[in-house]
């Protein structure tokens, strides 16, 4: 079957934002109960909260839990600090007062991450943050459930938690524009499925996954050129160090660093 990959937001948003494929994938990722009419996409509150106004890609909550789903395929360098920011502020906006410091829902936010991470250091398929202290003893004080939840499908294991594994394979299966019905016989899977097949999906909708990748593809060449002048800028610090040093000549710092010749001397001149 083609199917249109679910890292783009569009099409992801129209899948995952049905409420009982969305109540189910929280139910294994998140191991909690959660029943809702309706999931909201591109959500935001309706006051602003804090400096910077957030808006979710699916968000939805019933009377003591409040679920929000992100997915991203490009890494930007501030990712970390932004989805902890909207994890943040989706708790801070159910303070009502000075005198009301209480969180009447659990937040819980599931980033989605369907690129690997240029990091190679950084490596999990799922990763946990909560905010629960840990005492001297070792033993963890459970005050705070909240959670911040990272997946990453490309990163798929043998450790990663069975119910969190099969999530993450459908997902990373559908990344390369083509699935095998066969290999997903339950029903929500099915339906899950004929929500992103190409041929069914409208052209006002196509449109906007097409606008997604120009994006998608913009930000890739953004953070490509910007990882090439990162390298560019390396290389010429090592060479005017060696120039620095003064016992290397032009030509033996070129082929030491691959900076041309011409770029050498340049910084040789600028040096002088």
């Amino acid at each position: 079957m083609q199917v249109i990959p679910l890292k783009y937001g569009t099409i992801f948003k129209q899948a995952f934002g049905q409420p009982d494929v969305f109540c189910q994938f929280a139910k294994d990722i998140l191991g909690i109960e959660f029943n809702i009419d309706k999931v909201y996409t591109e959500y935001e509150y309706p006051e602003p909260i804090g400096f910077v106004r957030s808006k979710y890609d699916l968000f939805a909550e019933d009377t003591e839990k409040r679920i929000i789903v992100e997915v991203q395929h490009v890494k930007e360098e501030d990712f970390f600090d932004r989805f902890l920011y909207n994890h943040l502020i989706s708790m801070v906006e159910q303070v009502g007062g000075y005198q009301a410091y209480g969180f009447d829902r659990t937040v819980y936010t599931i980033v989605v991450l369907t690129s690997n991470f240029h990091n190679r250091n950084i490596k999990f398929s799922y990763a946990v943050s909560d905010m629960n202290p840990i005492g001297e003893y070792g033993n963890t004080v459970e005050v705070y459930p909240h959670r911040l939840v990272f997946l990453c499908p490309r990163q798929v294991n043998d450790k990663t938690p069975p119910l969190v594994k099969k999530w993450l394979n459908f997902i990373k299966d559908s990344l390369d524009g083509e699935m095998d019905e066969m290999d997903y016989p339950d029903t929500l899977w099915r339906k899950i499925m004929a929500a992103i097949q190409k041929q069914t999906i409208n052209p006002a909708l196509l449109s906007e996954i097409k606008d997604d990748a120009a994006w998608e593809e913009a930000k890739i060449r953004f953070v490509e050129e910007g990882e090439r002048k990162g390298r560019q800028e390396a290389l010429e610090e090592a060479a005017r160090n060696f120039l620095a040093i003064g016992s290397l000549s032009v030509e033996q710092i070129a082929s030491a660093t691959g900076l041309s010749l011409e770029r050498v001397k340049a910084l040789s001149n600028k040096k002088i």
